[in-house]
């Protein structure tokens, strides 16, 4: 499949939507071997929801993705719900058969959702590469797990090295998720149920190191809907050292995330060790389209020490740079008065502002305005709000505009608002306007389609 008429007048231009018909969870994001494989849920025959398969793309840099052919097709036992991918390094699972490294994702065959599978369970399942993941064979002695619970689906897999073993996490129902190990990928060993109120579906989990303490990591356990626990794991128990699950994105469409496996360590690239993390941008509206939904921008993540105790923070990946084409930038300047910063539809822009305690700054973006205040110690955007407070008096936003999207980084990425918008085709503007504000750096980069 190539990337074809990817022009419309609401196709995401530097965010993955697929070429025709409905997506939702990125699934099996996994590295190998200098591509980023992103499946994700895919309707083939519509832009509804419905007749669930993985759909499968590549990409060399995270911005431009090739789309190939579907990957999992539904089955006898359901159609394809969502799950992951890793690199079986050590052919945990003896599924190697030549030369390259088996790549096995885990998914969920969601039993009783097509006719083909009436009366069936929900079950995990397998799937192997290798062929270097360009293609996907199941297993023949699926389920690998049965069915646990009613709802149990989305199993996210990552390698204990301490034990030598992997580790599942899995949602179970309501607000309950289990932990899982295995040494082969197939058999599985309950470990224990983890609660997170407020939360549901689409579990990661994922050790990472706290940024500046040499040595110190933790691992992270989030839900669909982004927020996430903090604790120790030692193999068996996840003790979280969050007392409750923490918000990071506070946008209208920002689901189903999940982060990459793989991505190699040592000093010999720059992408060494990033945690990168996709997200479902779900609900927005692309009226007129032959296709339905996109993913957020790849943002790496990372684990800091803060007041309120150990927070992730999300901030777009390095490569959104080779994109740049126009760069323009002021500093030192009061807003006194409305400032046209750019006509172009696709934007990367970072304002620093000091602030007085009553200071609004606002950015009018084709037409919907993004607005910080001081007084209430909120940024809202496209209806919803999210808490930012000033820090020492100075505030930083980071804004990426696509032609359906709006994602906005606070203070470093402490916070975040993942949005969908839809704008008249004729609102062009970004427009800086607010008072008791004087912005000590702002640039404005015009970004190139990265389906060229």
């Amino acid at each position: 499949m190539t990337n074809e008429s990817m022009d419309e007048v609401y196709r995401p231009q530097y965010h993955f939507s697929a070429q025709t018909g409905w997506i939702n969870d990125p699934n099996g994001l996994v590295f190998y071997k200098g591509r980023y494989h992103l499946f994700f849920q895919h309707n083939p025959f519509g832009t509804q929801w419905g007749n669930m398969t993985w759909g499968h793309a590549v990409s060399a840099d995270l911005l431009h993705w090739r789309q190939l052919e579907n990957a999992l097709l539904p089955d006898k036992l359901g159609t394809m719900f969502s799950g992951s991918a890793v690199v079986d390094w050590n052919n945990t699972s003896g599924l190697q058969s030549g030369p390259e490294t088996a790549i096995v994702v885990l998914y969920t065959a969601a039993g009783g959702t097509s006719e083909e599978s009436k009366g069936q369970p929900v079950n995990q399942c397998i799937a192997y590469s290798t062929d270097a993941g360009d293609t996907l064979t199941k297993y023949e002695g699926n389920p690998v797990l049965q069915n646990v619970a009613k709802e149990n689906r989305d199993p996210k897999v990552a390698w204990f090295a301490p034990g030598g073993y992997w580790v599942m996490a899995l949602y179970l129902d309501g607000n309950t998720f289990a932990l899982y190990s295995s040494s082969d990928l197939k058999a599985w060993e309950h470990l224990h149920n983890i609660e997170m109120q407020g939360c549901s579906e689409c579990p990661d989990f994922f050790e990472a190191p706290i940024e500046g303490d040499e040595g110190e990591r933790r691992w992270v356990l989030t839900a669909a809907n982004g927020k996430y626990l903090v604790g120790r794991f030692d193999g068996r128990l996840f003790v979280p050292e969050t007392v409750e699950p923490v918000q990071v994105d506070f946008g209208a469409n920002y689901y189903a995330v999940q982060t990459y496996s793989d991505i190699p360590d040592g000093p010999a690239s720059r992408r060494d060790g990033r945690r990168i993390q996709i997200a479902w941008m779900a609900g927005g509206a692309y009226p007129g389209m032959g296709f339905n939904q996109q993913m957020s921008f790849p943002c790496e993540m990372k684990l800091m020490r803060t007041v309120a105790g150990l927070r992730l923070t999300r901030q777009p990946v390095a490569e959104i740079t080779t994109l740049y084409s126009t760069t323009r930038a002021w500093g030192d300047l009061l807003l006194t008065q409305p400032i046209v910063l750019s006509q172009h539809d696709l934007l990367d822009l970072t304002i620093e502002c000091d602030v007085h305690p009553d200071a609004e700054v606002v950015l009018d973006i084709r037409g919907e305005r993004l607005t910080f205040s001081a007084a209430q110690g909120a940024l809202t955007c496209l209806g919803k709000t999210a808490p930012l407070a000033p820090v020492s008096g100075h505030v930083t936003l980071r804004v990426l505009v696509d032609r359906a999207s709006i994602e906005v980084f606070g203070n470093g990425g402490l916070i975040s608002m993942t949005s969908c918008f839809t704008p008249a085709p004729s609102a062009s503007q970004t427009v800086l306007l607010g008072s008791g504000a004087k912005v000590t750096s702002l640039v404005v980069h015009e970004l190139n389609t990265a389906w060229d």
